[in-house]
């Protein structure tokens, strides 16, 4: 079920698609761990790291997802 998965976005202060993919997470009642490398260095370096430069970046069972991809969250989470 969704709701057994691990999820993390990573997001920052001033992002609407962060906004939007929170929400979005929020309304299917799914867990998350927000990690806002706006005020978190180690969240930023972790993004980096992975490669990534913008945000939002959702982590799915260790899936990432660049950008609110509502498709790809849908089915990474089986909604």
């Amino acid at each position: 079920m969704a709701d057994e998965k691990k999820v993390v976005v990573y997001s920052s202060s001033t992002c609407p698609w962060c906004t939007t993919t929170k929400d979005y997470l929020k309304e299917h009642n799914i867990d998350f761990v927000e990690k806002n490398i706006t005020t978190d260095t180690d969240a930023r370096n972790e993004l980096i790291a992975m490669g990534h430069m913008g945000v939002p970046v959702i982590v799915i069972d260790g899936e990432e997802i660049v950008g609110f991809d509502q498709a790809r969250i849908d089915d990474c989470l089986g909604l």
